[in-house]
C-alpha cells in the first residue's frame, strides 16, 4: 500500500518542479535581457542634462588654445561638439585623482563621438592615464545654464550619492 501512494506523490511533483525549471529560464532570460538592454542605452543614448553615460577618455597635455579661445588648464576637456558642445559641464566618475568636474573647452579631428579628451598639466600623467572608459554625468549641455541639471554649478566634484538625489 505505501507503494501505490507514493506514485501520485511522484506524478505530481514531476509537473512541479518542471514548472519551477521553466519559470528560472524565463527568469533568467528576462534578466539578461534587461542588463543588454541598459548596456545599449547607456551605450547609444543621446546626452542631455542629467544623463549618466559611458565615454571612452583620454588624456592630453599640450596645446595652445582650445576651441573655446582660452589656454587649456586644470579641469577642462575636449570632446565631439556634435555630442558634448563647447561649454557643457560633465563629471567623470572614475579613480581618482581623475574623478571630478570638467568643463568643455575643446573639440578636436581625433576626438569622434563618444571619447572625452582630459588636459592634464603633467604629460607624465596623462601617458599614465592611458585610454580607459569612464561613466560621464552631463551636469550642462553647452553654454546655457537652463540646460543645466542643478541651478548652482559646484565648486568641488559632488558625490555620486549628491547625484542620486538630484535626479
Amino acid at each position: 500500500m505505501a507503494h501505490r501512494a507514493t506514485w501520485p506523490k511522484i506524478a505530481a511533483t514531476i509537473p512541479a518542479v518542471l514548472g519551477f525549471v521553466l519559470l528560472y529560464q524565463v527568469t533568467t532570460y528576462d534578466s539578461r535581457y534587461a542588463a543588454r538592454e541598459a548596456v545599449l542605452r547607456e551605450n547609444t543614448a543621446l546626452p542631455s542634462a542629467g544623463a549618466r553615460l559611458r565615454f571612452a577618455a583620454t588624456a592630453y597635455c599640450k596645446g595652445e588654445f582650445t576651441a573655446s579661445g582660452v589656454w587649456p588648464r586644470r579641469g577642462m576637456a575636449a570632446a565631439d561638439p556634435v555630442l558634448l558642445p563647447v561649454g557643457s559641464v560633465i563629471q567623470v566618475l572614475d579613480e581618482p585623482p581623475y574623478s571630478g568636474i570638467y568643463t568643455i573647452m575643446d573639440t578636436g579631428p581625433m576626438i569622434q563621438g563618444r571619447h572625452i579628451d582630459i588636459y592634464m598639466w603633467n604629460c607624465s600623467d596623462a601617458q599614465r592615464f592611458g585610454r580607459r572608459s569612464v561613466e560621464v554625468t552631463i551636469i550642462r549641455l553647452g553654454w546655457n545654464p537652463r540646460d543645466s541639471t542643478i541651478n548652482t554649478l559646484p565648486s568641488h566634484p559632488l558625490p555620486l550619492s549628491e547625484l542620486e538625489k538630484l535626479r
